[in-house]
């Protein structure tokens, strides 16, 4: 009896709201894609959200085979002419289609049109969390505190530079803060690198220069990460704390600055790891979202949501990135394709697609044992 209860609260606790935030983000992504081929002339075959063998499905009145799959870790919408779910052309296919047959293809359509198809799945990931994040502040507002130091912890590099309670920061590196969430914003990934604050002191405007320190944290359920810390802290006897209400157009512009937020962040991180200055254990595959899903998905439906806003940022930015396979690699062979006046040639497009298979299963491998060295340590 014990062993099923712990199943069923494996299963609501974690696999639910896991199955939940994924499918949304992926049927979205799919349909960009879907939607817009569809509008631009492209027949579609097929429309799976997961992969692997079908599960349920049905074919509507145009053909395309809506399903299912039994491997709930992505998804695929295959045209006519694909030779799989990567869309990876089939060439040998496509040439011996009629002229009817090949301009409903997806090979047999125009550049734009395989541009605007393509792109539609990354930009449709990004008005979904746009969406989601502009509810989201529309409903609840802003919290925000003004960036004033109530505090400068001892033997940190606020203290060692010099600040002192009751300063407030009002740039970064010559950028304007505006609340004291923008500061940690800022801090936060760039540990061990020189900065300068611009400070308000009764009055004068100085220049502080500042290195954070590399500091091991913890959230509220214990997944640690490495930032960086300046040490300082604000409270409600200076910071003027309380929740900014955003009218629907500003809520949109809160929302596509929250979504571009997440975008630069993770780009940074990129970048970070490339010259090593952070370490790759962030980078985390389907185990740990599904952790992060349970997790959050003890603070409500919201938070959920805005998990789901998050994640379908990311989607869209990996899939943006140049690798053969992904939304981005397609991107390139047409860029090349719009430059050169003619495709990519059948060969080279066969050996890239190998190349970014095997890119991406490595990373998905890494990914993986990311999560299994966090959860055994």
């Amino acid at each position: 009896m014990d062993y099923l209860i712990s199943v069923y609260s494996f299963l609501v606790g974690y696999i639910v709201p896991f199955l939940i935030v994924l499918t949304l983000v992926v049927f979205v992504h799919e349909m960009g894609h879907y939607l817009v081929g569809r509008w631009c002339g492209i027949r579609i075959l097929t429309f799976s959200v997961g992969f692997g063998p079908e599960i349920v499905g049905f074919n509507d009145r145009h053909g395309t085979r809506w399903k299912l799959s039994a491997i709930p870790l992505g998804g695929y919408v295959k045209f006519y002419g694909d030779e799989n779910a990567a869309s990876a052309p089939d060439f040998d296919a496509v040439s011996g289609m009629s002229d009817a047959d090949r301009e409903q293809s997806f090979l047999g359509a125009n550049v734009w049109k395989r541009v605007a198809t393509v792109a539609a799945g990354p930009i449709a990931n990004f008005i979904l969390a746009i969406a989601i994040f502009a509810v989201m502040f529309a409903i609840y507002g802003k919290p925000v505190a003004d960036p004033v130091v109530a505090e400068v912890q001892p033997g940190s590099a606020a203290e060692e530079a010099g600040l002192l309670p009751g300063d407030m920061i009002t740039t970064i590196d010559g950028k304007p803060v505006l609340t004291f969430e923008d500061i940690r914003r800022y801090v936060s990934p760039r540990p061990e690198v020189g900065l300068v604050l611009t400070v308000d002191r009764d009055g004068r405007m100085i220049e502080i220069p500042i290195v954070p320190k590399r500091a091991e944290i913890e959230d509220q359920f214990g997944n640690k990460m490495e930032v960086g810390l300046i040490g300082v802290v604000t409270d409600a006897s200076v910071a003027n704390f309380r929740r900014q209400e955003l009218n629907p157009l500003q809520a949109v512009g809160a929302a596509a600055g929250e979504s571009w937020f997440i975008v630069a962040r993770s780009v940074g991180y990129i970048g970070n790891i490339i010259i090593g200055r952070e370490k790759a254990d962030q980078l985390g595959g389907p185990i740990r979202v599904a952790q992060v899903s349970g997790q959050v998905a003890t603070l409500g439906a919201a938070a959920l949501l805005q998990l789901a806003a998050v994640l379908s940022v990311s989607i869209g930015f990996l899939n943006l990135l140049p690798i053969p396979m992904l939304d981005g690699g397609h991107l390139v062979f047409y860029a090349i394709e719009i430059v050169r006046g003619r495709p990519v040639g059948e060969k080279a497009q066969e050996i890239a697609f190998k190349i970014g298979l095997s890119l991406v299963l490595m990373l998905m491998l890494f990914a993986t044992w990311n999560d299994v060295t966090m959860l055994f340590g």
